[in-house]
């Protein structure tokens, strides 16, 4: 089986580097500047709660193109990467392959199968993921296992590692299962889900509460858990998330308790990094990278607006990250 990590960067890598080691399948990697250089050198090396791993990927490469057809494309790109990069996922796809989209926030397929199907404007502005790919090649995943990329072709993972797998339209297919097992034979926590929207909902809770506070105040997750004003804010944007799944058919309001107690604890739980646990917003923001805010939470306003939700909280917080993120992908000055 012919199978590819598109962003091999830190959950990319983490996964990559599970694959390989696992040698179930034929693992390739793309990724980019001094990573790729180092994967290319001395493959990967992962240190994790779970035990430490070195991998060598079949091939790592910068350019999809110089991969042969796949089985299985994983797409860890960050959201805003995406429709970019549409037709090069679809170029890597055999006949009958797929691809998993490892994602946070609110996905690109997510009108598959309702009556108002099509793509959302925010995450797939011209169409490219909806058209060129298109949902029914396309399998989602949310995923539990905080990672960062520590030196180049180095990634230290903590915490859990749990991969919630499935299809746009909640079938139990052949392809969802035996990439589970796939996943499940490398030593990824992979599960099955015949409801994958209302697991995404439920992840978003935390995203959504934590990981923008984080990027603003360049707070590590436990820092702001100690901040009775900040935790405030979190919690309204659970109370008014819980409000929007539900005028969107998801009914998570269950979940909400524990969001907001990992939101007090400074994170999903495990063994949390030196200087506490630094959410991919916050990694992103400190890099100089551009952040995931539309498909944390410009979505999430988008469909409060749509089902007429009051999200007096999510609408203070949105303005601010847009404006951090608009910063982000100034060119440097001279």
């Amino acid at each position: 089986m012919d199978v590819c990590v598109f962003g091999a960067g830190a959950i990319g890598g983490f996964m990559a580097a599970r694959l390989a080691a696992a040698g179930q399948a034929k693992v390739s990697v793309i990724a980019r500047g001094a990573h790729l250089a180092a994967v290319r050198q001395h493959g990967l090396r992962l240190l994790s709660t779970g035990g430490d791993i070195s991998a060598r990927p079949a091939q790592a490469v910068d350019r999809p193109q110089d991969l042969p057809p796949q089985d299985i494309v994983f797409v860890t790109l960050k959201a805003y990467a995406l429709p970019g990069a549409a037709a090069a996922v679809a170029g890597l796809l055999k006949p009958q392959g797929h691809a998993v989209f490892v994602t946070n926030g609110l996905t690109w397929w997510w009108k598959h199968g309702q009556a108002n199907a099509g793509p959302l404007p925010l995450l797939d502005p011209d169409g490219d993921l909806w058209n060129t790919l298109t949902p029914q090649r396309a399998l989602g995943c949310v995923v539990y296992a905080p990672n960062e990329v520590i030196e180049p072709g180095v990634i230290r993972h903590t915490g859990p590692n749990r991969w919630l797998l499935g299809e746009p339209d909640n079938s139990d297919s052949a392809r969802l299962r035996a990439t589970v097992a796939l996943m499940r034979q490398a030593g990824l926590g992979a599960e099955a889900s015949m409801d994958l929207r209302r697991e995404v909902w439920t992840k978003l809770m935390r995203n959504a509460a934590l990981n923008p506070l984080c990027a603003l105040t360049r707070l590590p997750a436990t820092e702001l858990s100690r901040d009775p004003e900040l935790l405030a804010i979190g919690d309204g944007i659970i109370a008014e998330l819980v409000a929007i799944a539900a005028a969107h058919g998801s009914h998570v309001e269950g979940d909400a308790e524990e969001a907001r107690a990992a939101l007090r604890r400074g994170g999903p739980g495990g063994a949390a990094p030196a200087g506490g646990m630094r959410p991919s917003m916050l990694q992103d923001a400190l890099a100089g990278r551009p952040t995931e805010v539309e498909a944390i939470l410009g979505q999430l306003q988008a469909f409060a607006r749509e089902a007429g939700i009051p999200c007096p909280h999510i609408d203070g917080v949105l303005p601010l990250m847009r404006g951090l993120d608009r910063s982000l992908r100034l060119p440097a000055a001279a």
